[in-house]
């Protein structure tokens, strides 16, 4: 009931169905003006569907500069394992590493391997593709939300979030898990913890010690999303314009961030892009617990607008919109893909 209460409280935490009812209707007015429902194809031209659905994480990282993101590789779904570490080990990709799908879903099915058991584990269960990929050496997390129109050769930054980790510090006495059941936020993610974990739940951490139980920034497993919004500086913006105008065809998204500190990333250096999400991309910063849903209303149907006007001047200059039948279809496998990963 703790539970329950916690989540009909906290907006954040309702179905993705409820929370976005009022942006169906605007949806709705763009696609009678574009004619066309999916419009968003044309919000990110090299990107497949625009960034919506379907698309390839794997085919976005090719589009950005190497030196901005991890050693990355692709894995077909059955490769055997002696091939994948052959991947591994042409990459210099070494233990611990991420795997995760190459068609993904808010977090789903991410997971960090620590050894070859993982490995073979996460090989023999994934029936999808799925990417290997370094493990970014740096603690901190955001996710910077980038905007340019087709006519303009610098963009902007519209929202940041900061993300905190699902971390613990141990007091000498309690379990691990005694300690995930201190925060409510943590305790909804208990079920799949215990899948993960085991029985090292039940382990004592010591007095201090602090274990970072999820490794990546996503709010459907467990981070704590805060509004940095205030963070953009001109510094700050003129770096992500250097990189983002060396991505063919990205116009709207947003970038996730792992950095060192905030000077050095204003700066350019010491950080790495985890990921670059297109159309589909939400302002996460309206995840705050802060912030009201009328907050997250607005900047929603403030985002929309930007990806629907930049689709629109794409389109003017040649740039199809996805055609109905084909967009259904890409609807279809991106349901069926979604189940996949949900079901891991």
């Amino acid at each position: 009931m703790k539970l329950f209460f916690h989540k009909l409280t906290h907006w954040e935490y309702w179905p993705f169905q409820m929370v976005y009812i009022p942006i169906y209707f605007l949806w709705a007015y763009y696609s009678i003006k574009a004619k066309s429902v999916f419009f968003f194809n044309a919000s990110n031209p090299t990107i497949k569907n625009g960034g919506f659905m379907m698309e390839s994480k794997k085919q976005i990282y090719n589009l950005i500069p190497q030196h901005y993101y991890p050693k990355t590789e692709l894995v077909k779904e059955g490769t055997p394992v002696d091939e994948i570490n052959k991947v591994l080990e042409n990459a210099g990709i070494k233990y611990p590493f991420i795997a995760k799908p190459d068609i993904g879903l808010r977090g789903s099915a991410v997971k960090k391997i620590e050894t070859p058991a993982d490995l073979k584990q996460y090989a023999e269960k994934a029936h999808f593709d799925f990417i290997v990929q370094d493990l970014i050496p740096y603690e901190n997390e955001v996710g910077v939300f980038y905007v340019r129109y087709p006519h303009e050769k610098e963009g902007r930054i519209t929202g940041i979030v900061a993300k905190e980790f699902l971390i613990i510090t141990g007091n000498g006495v309690a379990t691990i898990e005694e300690l995930i059941k201190k925060n409510a936020r943590y305790e909804l993610q208990l079920k799949v913890l215990k899948q993960e974990y085991g029985s090292k739940l039940l382990e004592i951490l010591p007095m201090g010690e602090k274990v970072n139980l999820v490794p990546y920034g996503n709010h459907a497993r467990g981070a704590k999303f805060l509004d940095g919004s205030h963070w953009v500086t001109p510094k700050l913006t003129a770096t992500f314009n250097e990189m983002c105008v060396q991505i063919p065809g990205f116009h709207f998204g947003r970038l996730d961030i792992m950095y060192d500190t905030f000077e050095a990333l204003e700066q350019g250096k010491n950080f790495s892009v985890v990921e670059l999400n297109g159309a589909a991309s939400e302002p996460t910063h309206i995840y705050d617990p802060r912030h009201s849903l009328f907050f997250a209303w607005k900047e929603l149907a403030r985002h929309i607008t930007y990806m629907y006007e930049i689709s629109v001047a794409n389109h003017q200059k040649g740039f199809p919109y996805l055609a109905h039948k084909v967009g259904m279809k890409e609807y279809r496998l991106h349901q069926k893909q979604s189940r996949k990963i949900v079901n891991f």
